[in-house]
């Protein structure tokens, strides 16, 4: 019976404590922005300045999401992706880290209640909206790429207020908890600057 029962909690999908975007009509143009900025390509060339920067910063964040996730070579692909996708689209990393961690737990799989998907909890009708039917939710960079392109669109919206940006993102704007959790987060566990020796 226990194997069953641990069968079963393996097969279904795991639920995410987030709360879920809410659809809003785009205009053609905002609409259009966004398709591209969805649309899937592989990297060119590393986000990071130089390679000691991404060895520090690479270290530095493996280090502390060892225990979440534990496998080196997908803890290094995730955050090589976090570190692409959130830099492509102008927000901080240590940012997008600590909202994963709220919204997600980390959890690639994780499903909210309203249906969200994914580390950074993305409702599907973005995909129907600026992305292509192919586009699947559960895909590391592409989860990533749309998480950081909605909070981008929200920051763009709230002209760079990150409290409202991060409630829209949430679907609970105005309500301070949301904002509040994940930029106690991000300050608390994933705040980072290179140390001084780092930079000689």
């Amino acid at each position: 019976m226990r194997r069953l029962t641990a069968l079963v909690a393996l097969l279904v999908p795991l639920a995410a404590h987030g709360g879920a975007q809410l659809y809003e009509p785009l205009s053609a143009s905002v609409q259009a922005a966004l398709s591209r900025a969805v649309s899937d390509q592989a990297p060119r060339k590393s986000s990071f300045q130089d390679s000691m920067a991404a060895i520090d910063w690479l270290a530095e964040m493996s280090r502390r999401l060892e225990k979440r996730i534990p496998d080196r070579e997908s803890r290094l692909e995730f955050l090589r992706s976090v570190h692409y996708e959130a830099t492509r689209a102008g927000l901080d990393p240590q940012l997008v880290l600590g909202l994963v961690q709220v919204e997600s737990g980390f959890k690639k799989y994780a499903v909210s209640s309203a249906g969200a998907r994914g580390f950074m909890q993305v409702m599907p009708f973005w995909v129907k909206l600026v992305g292509g039917s192919e586009d699947n939710l559960f895909h590391l960079r592409t989860n990533l790429r749309y998480g950081c392109t909605i909070l981008r669109h929200y920051l763009d919206i709230e002209r760079g207020d990150l409290y409202r940006a991060l409630g829209r993102y949430n679907g609970s704007l105005g309500q301070p908890g949301y904002p509040n959790m994940v930029r106690a987060v991000w300050d608390q566990q994933w705040s980072y600057t290179r140390s001084k020796l780092a930079l000689r």
